[in-house]
């Protein structure tokens, strides 16, 4: 029953599904709309109950090898001297954390190499569904019409998937009042292992130099009403992010100029998915198509490889009973997501005023930050022990 699954989206919860729904014995396929595998993004954290879901995976090393070795934030002013810094290793390791900074792409690559075995159609999307009692009719945007028993849109906060089968993206994208954007930067403006962040009022820029890579990233975030764009216009986005900081100091006009001329520039709406359900017949979502946090949650790669583990795996034990799995996968998921999606640090990257950027310089400053690390580590509500649906290659049953 419901062998067949089509996947739609390549980044973390796509392949993270594919890995486990081809160990339970079903036959995935993973389409991607982009030409290749993406290579871009910014860093992603590994942790918590994601970094049990590696370890089952036997990626947990080539993460831990791949990882950005940033050691924190670096609050600065117009003359990039420096106002406050804030050590995330410290932090991590007086809270005993086994997490890892990672970079997107590095991610997806390890996944992808995971599930080699896994067939991915790439340059290709989704363009019709058409569900009946006993599968899913999918039409793409090349190539002929195929037949699924299950779809699962694992394709982003721009789901395809979610608008095809749930409805308009505006039901169900909240905006947080601000959008962002990253690109590729000279790493020489930036401080090795060191996030360094300039800010005025609603606005910050700043520059992610890992200790691993040989690059770096520009990020920029500003406060806004919504903005009426459209998310595939790239000149129309850029035109947006130059209006937004045309102004402003510091290294930001270097920064600016790089972002501009990157092919691979992102811009987006710091935004959260909420849907009453994340299923509907024989179509379910996952990832940030389902529940994105936002970036400022700082979950999403999280997010992604938990909820895939915990899909793929009750579609097992439900032996591919779709009405059962996707029932219990929300029941047992959602929880979770909602404490992530109630933990935005948008005030301590982007504050509101000049009198927010003090105060949150000052509390950078203050050696309990590090101190309390420990005792919120242990007044976090306790979380149920990630389930263990068997790993046996075939435990699927028909």
């Amino acid at each position: 029953m419901n062998r067949r699954i089509l996947i739609s989206g390549a980044s973390i919860a796509g392949p993270t599904l594919a890995f486990w729904l081809a160990r339970y014995g079903f036959t995935p396929t993973v389409v991607e709309r982009a030409p290749r595998l993406r290579e871009g993004g910014n860093g992603v954290d590994v942790r918590g109950q994601a970094v049990e879901v590696a370890e089952r995976m036997g990626i947990m090393p080539q993460i831990r090898a791949a990882a950005a070795d940033v050691t924190g934030l670096s609050f600065v002013d117009a003359a990039n001297r420096s106002l406050a810094r804030i050590d995330m290793r410290a932090i991590q390791r007086r809270a005993a954390s086994a997490e890892v900074e990672i970079m997107r792409g590095d991610l997806a690559a390890i996944l992808h190499e995971a599930t080699r075995d896994v067939e991915y159609v790439f340059g290709n999307s989704i363009r019709a569904i058409e569900q009946d009692e006993d599968g899913v009719t999918v039409g793409f945007e090349h190539g002929p019409t195929r037949r699924f028993d299950l779809v699962v849109g694992a394709d982003g906060t721009h789901s395809t998937v979610r608008r095809l089968t749930f409805g308009p993206e505006s039901q169900f994208v909240k905006h947080l009042g601000y959008y962002f954007a990253f690109a590729e930067a000279d790493p020489a403006l930036g401080e090795r292992r060191w996030v360094t962040l300039y800010n005025l009022p609603g606005r910050a820029a700043s520059i992610y130099r890992s200790g691993t890579h040989a690059g770096a990233k520009a990020n920029f975030i500003f406060r806004s009403r919504p903005i009426p764009y459209d998310h595939r216009d790239v000149e129309q986005q850029k035109r947006l992010l130059s209006e937004a900081f045309a102004d402003l100091p510091w290294l930001v006009p270097d920064l600016l100029a790089g972002a501009l001329a990157d092919p691979d520039f992102y811009f987006d709406a710091l935004s959260q998915v909420r849907m009453a359900s994340w299923s509907s017949g024989r179509v379910a979502l996952a990832g940030d198509a389902a529940h994105c946090a936002s970036p400022a949650a700082g979950a999403g790669a999280t997010l992604s490889l938990v909820g895939a583990y915990r899909l793929a795996g009750e579609l097992s034990s439900a032996a591919g009973d779709h009405r059962i799995a996707f029932r219990r996968y929300e029941q047992g998921y959602r929880k979770t997501v909602g404490r992530s999606q109630s933990n935005l640090f948008i005030g301590m990257i982007a504050p509101k005023s000049r009198r927010g950027i003090w105060a949150r310089n000052t509390m950078a400053r203050l050696p309990l930050l590090g101190a309390m690390a420990g005792v919120e580590r242990r007044l976090q509500p306790r979380i149920q022990p990630l389930p263990d649906y068997g790993s046996a290659t075939g435990s699927f049953r028909a």
